[in-house]
């Protein structure tokens, strides 16, 4: 249950990181190249590797036992 619930935390904050990439897409398109720069997607794939650790680090006590 350990690993289903890691994944699970994983995949939550994935979801969560794209789902906050895409959401600027609704802004007028002159203000997309500033919020699409290469250096902000950059920092953006940099979190999504480094996001998943805090969480499960953060999260470990419900991770380990499954209670709330």
């Amino acid at each position: 249950m350990v690993a289903v619930r890691m994944a699970a935390s994983v995949l939550v904050t994935w979801t969560t990181l794209i789902v906050l990439l895409l959401a600027p897409s609704a802004l007028p398109e002159q203000w997309q190249y500033y919020i699409y720069s290469p250096a902000s997607v950059g920092l953006w794939m940099l979190t999504m590797l480094v996001a998943p650790v805090v969480v499960c680090t953060v999260k470990w006590p419900w991770i380990k036992s499954g209670s709330r």
